[in-house]
């Protein structure tokens, strides 16, 4: 999961900037500021290989900016420069090795190379800082899972979406982690209640098509898939379910039994 938390933050503040513009004529921006906006607009509309080059424009001239540099390492993440991302994360850091959006976003980059225990140790630096940053929390958990800590998992998943209550991947992740761990009551309420109140997420409907169908129940389990392909056909890929959206392996192989009639 990428957190562009930097780019809302600069992004309020340039709205504030813009409406004193037009209440007091005589205020502009300055150029600076203009041009870290055309990088943060490029950022926010996904067209990364264009703002990437903004902010190589924009750091080339500011080089010492630890907010252009954590965006740009944003960028480069997607784009699929990894070792950039981290490299731009670090010199941020360096820079302002008080906020914490950076440490977040470099232990995003360390995942994405399987190096667990040191975006492990970014989370914790954060969370240690802020034990209520659900972005953290999510990411440790992410992290866990991916070690196979299924336990630990459920309950930064728990945490993280008590301090954001509108977390649904948070919540659905957690319901996941229970089906795991064979509390397939649990799991089974979860999932039941956001798809109650998010009818189409699709992550929900996919994991009890899984449960539906581990049960015998093949009628709901074909109800739900069928609302899963219409919503997002990505589900039936066993290697982005694994690899990609970290599910369990066992709510993975209940699914894929189900996808092939086994």
């Amino acid at each position: 999961m990428i957190t562009f938390k930097k780019v809302k933050i600069c992004f309020l503040l340039i709205f504030v900037i813009v409406n004193i513009f037009l209440i007091s004529p005589c205020y502009s921006l300055s150029s600076r500021e203009i041009f870290f906006k055309n990088a943060l607009d490029l950022s926010s509309k996904g067209k990364f290989n264009l703002a990437l080059q903004e902010w190589n424009r924009y750091l080339d001239n500011y080089p010492d900016d630890a907010a252009g540099l954590s965006n740009r390492g944003n960028v480069r993440l997607v784009v699929g420069d990894v070792e950039g991302s981290i490299d731009d994360q670090n010199k941020a850091i360096k820079l302002n090795p008080n906020e914490i959006d950076p440490y977040i976003n470099r232990g995003i980059s360390e995942e994405a190379l399987g190096l667990w225990s040191q975006a492990k140790r970014d989370y914790m630096f954060v969370i240690s800082k802020d034990n209520k940053n659900f972005s953290a929390l999510y990411n440790l958990a992410n992290v866990e899972g991916s070690t196979s800590q299924w336990q630990e998992a459920r309950d930064l998943f728990s945490k993280a979406a008590l301090y954001n209550p509108g977390f649904a991947m948070a919540r659905s992740s957690m319901a996941l982690a229970d089906y795991q761990l064979e509390n397939f009551d649990e799991s089974e309420k979860e999932l039941k209640k956001l798809i109650r109140r998010y009818p189409n997420f699709a992550d929900a409907r996919a994991a009890l098509t899984a449960l539906n169908w581990s049960r015998g129940e093949t009628g709901m389990a074909e109800s739900n898939w069928i609302a899963v392909n219409e919503l997002d056909p990505r589900y039936s890929d066993e290697e982005w379910l694994i690899k990609v959206r970290r599910w369990p392996p066992k709510p993975t192989k209940d699914l894929m039994n189900f996808i092939s009639l086994k």
